[in-house]
């Protein structure tokens, strides 16, 4: 089955959605319990509202399948995301909301999990890594950016209401820090949004993983509070009258990495 989509870019940047997916195979379907299947946990219509992205040239790798069959945002070892914090598994056994994925006695096994990662896991960060590689290849520079969302109050991962907008770069490790200025630039004057650098949400395994700046290759994660485009109860609608609002903000940071993007080429072909 496809497991994902792939359009391929004219920039040096490419965007991930690695959990926008909502499918679940029917093997999987039959294990789990209805809170599973209403596939709470998604990051909901990031495909639509980041619909703008192929019109600049950005190239987009997005998940067909939902993070409960596997998260394809996890270290495939099983190494915890945050040290210290409550992280949930490469295979979750539960919702945000700690209500059970798995009728009793059916939650995956360890052969399982690595059927998963074989068949799931793999496939997606084969491309991922494959076009990251052309990118560099292609332009001498790399910048991958991770769009995610939330709700904005899960408290079984933060305190209170989370800030609009989050961006992360693994404390510095994923992006150079002048990518993230310019970021934080564009944050700075959207009156109608929040933000925050490295907060909560600093960036997942995708994230710290690929991103190596060293070499030329940047990672940035961009997480949304999910009140700034829709309902973030069920069913979950999309919101034309919030979207309008968000989106020339999000436009404008993807524009912004792009045009980063091309000056280090340019200075790195100089």
């Amino acid at each position: 089955m496809e497991t994902f989509r792939f359009q391929p870019g004219e920039t040096p940047v490419l965007l991930s959605i690695p959990h926008v997916g909502t499918e679940v195979p029917a093997d999987i379907a039959a294990r789990m319990t209805d809170d599973a299947l209403a596939v709470p946990d998604t990051d909901w219509h990031l495909d639509r509202l980041y619909h703008f992205a192929p019109a600049l040239g950005i190239g987009y790798l997005k998940a067909r399948l939902s993070r409960y069959v596997i998260d394809l945002n996890r270290d495939p070892s099983g190494t915890e995301l945050y040290e210290g914090e409550d992280n949930t598994e490469l295979c979750p056994l539960t919702t945000f909301d700690r209500r059970p994925l798995y009728r009793p006695g059916q939650e995956p096994d360890a052969a399982e999990v690595e059927r998963r990662v074989a068949l799931y896991w793999r496939p997606y960060h084969d491309q991922l890594g494959r076009e990251l590689a052309a990118l560099k290849e292609r332009f001498g520079v790399a910048v991958l950016v991770e769009a995610h969302s939330i709700r904005s109050e899960v408290p079984r991962f933060f305190d209170g209401t989370l800030p609009d907008v989050n961006v992360g770069t693994a404390d510095g490790a994923s992006a150079a820090p002048t990518l993230a200025a310019r970021l934080m630039n564009v944050l700075s004057v959207a009156e109608r949004f929040s933000g925050v650098l490295n907060g909560r949400f600093k960036g997942g395994f995708i994230t710290r993983h690929y991103g190596r700046p060293g070499e030329g290759v940047h990672a940035v994660q961009f997480e949304l509070a999910q009140r700034t485009y829709m309902e973030e109860d069920p069913p979950h609608r999309y919101r034309d009258d919030r979207a309008v609002q968000v989106r020339p903000c999000l436009e404008r940071m993807i524009t912004v990495v792009a045009e980063w993007a091309r000056e280090e080429m340019r200075r790195r072909r100089s």
